[in-house]
């Protein structure tokens, strides 16, 4: 009685010029990487963040998760990209964005404010307009294409407003994303996106530095993986669970401007 393998062999072989290897599994791809530029958080990635995905960045206020997304904008504009941000509680800094390398001519930014002429949106609460705005506006961007990475800033959004968004409206954004190979990443106090995310990362403050005990010299921050759907790697190739990595480059980058 001939195996399994042997009949699948015989099976190809009738089909092959038809479906070639229609019954082998497709091998694992490597999926693009870009560089955050931070060598603790590469190394957590090995290699950085994913192109034409979506990366979640979580953590309270202060946790390091701004720092990852302008460190990830000012590698991709470097290279002479265009990225978009955009602001879903007018938080956005452009010095310190500067500060910590962004070329501002390559970024377009988007501020997400109340209107408060416009009778349709007086009729939502205020923290619905904004985001409201920062969806369609991260909807447009990605159906547009061209840009590199686009960051969609819900920081100071509420977790009750961040929960209530569709899960259909990340299957959406993760299918455009992928379409224009653009980073989406998104910022929040919690993962909003969940599963539609391809990398999850959770941010928190570790020790903040300081000289003579009044003095702030700059900020320690731990990071960790919390959810990882493509491995960038080869299979079986370890990394660790967590990292910690400074902030002292950029303070002293924004000091010396």
């Amino acid at each position: 009685m001939p195996s399994a393998t042997a009949i699948r062999l015989e099976i190809e072989r009738a089909l092959e010029y038809c479906f070639p290897a229609v019954l082998t599994p497709a091998p694992r791809t490597i999926r693009e990487v870009a560089p955050t530029g931070i060598a603790a958080v590469d190394a957590l990635l090995v290699g950085g963040l994913p192109v034409g995905a979506i990366s979640e960045i979580t953590g309270p206020e202060s946790s390091g998760r701004t720092s990852i997304a302008l460190a990830y904008v000012a590698q991709r504009t470097a290279e002479g990209r265009v990225c978009a941000w955009v602001d879903g509680n007018d938080a956005f800094d452009p010095e310190s964005a500067a500060a910590n390398g962004v070329a501002l001519r390559q970024l377009l930014w988007v501020r997400c404010r109340d209107a408060a002429g416009s009778a349709k949106l007086k009729a939502w609460p205020k923290p619905w307009t904004c985001l409201d705005q920062a969806l369609r506006a991260t909807d447009l961007l990605l159906q547009a294409g061209g840009f590199a990475a686009i960051v969609l800033d819900l920081g100071a959004t509420a977790r009750e407003y961040g929960n209530r968004i569709p899960d259909a409206t990340w299957s959406r954004f993760r299918q455009a994303a992928d379409r224009a190979r653009c980073s989406l990443m998104v910022l929040g106090k919690a993962a909003y996106a969940r599963s539609s995310a391809a990398l999850a990362l959770e941010c928190s403050r570790a020790n903040a530095g300081t000289t003579g005990g009044t003095v702030l010299r700059g900020l320690e921050f731990a990071v960790r993986l919390g959810r990882e759907r493509f491995t960038p790697v080869e299979i079986g190739t370890r990394k660790p669970p967590a990292s910690t990595w400074s902030a002292h480059a950029a303070w002293e980058a924004e000091r010396r401007a």
